[in-house]
């Protein structure tokens, strides 16, 4: 991609709270929960952006104002210098934030990722044992 990184400051950023499903409103979701995909990291947004055909580049140092716990952001170019969108489909950085979204979810190496989580929380849960129920008085 023919890009100068020049003007960087002046692409959109991304943050993955952006597109957070598990995030509320005030936490900084920008986009129906419905919509919005668990967990995004920056590299799946990048790599959509990549699939989508817009230039892009990761910011790992960077971290969201409101949880500084959450490190990175996504820089993406959305128009060109003479305004036209970089990519017809996406005019606009809310149609971005819901496209990458959509996308997120088919990443190669999202299904890897979710499966050994979803047996260790079954695992964990299981090996809680306890006597429960009321004490006599």
């Amino acid at each position: 991609m023919d890009v100068d990184m020049q003007n960087i400051k002046k692409w959109v950023v991304i943050y993955p709270i952006y597109i957070n499903s598990k995030k509320t409103l005030a936490e900084g979701r920008r986009i129906n929960a419905s919509k919005a995909c668990e967990n995004p990291t920056c590299t799946e947004i990048a790599d959509c952006c990549a699939h989508l055909k817009m230039p892009c580049a990761i910011e790992s140092d960077k971290a969201y104002p409101r949880d500084f716990m959450q490190r990175g952001r996504v820089r993406v170019l959305l128009k060109r210098e003479d305004g036209s969108p970089y990519n017809p489909a996406i005019p606009s950085r809310k149609e971005l934030f819901l496209r990458i979204a959509e996308l997120v979810p088919r990443h190669p190496g999202r299904n890897k990722k979710q499966e050994p989580a979803a047996s260790a929380s079954a695992a964990t849960g299981a090996s809680k044992s306890g006597k429960g129920g009321k004490k006599k008085r």
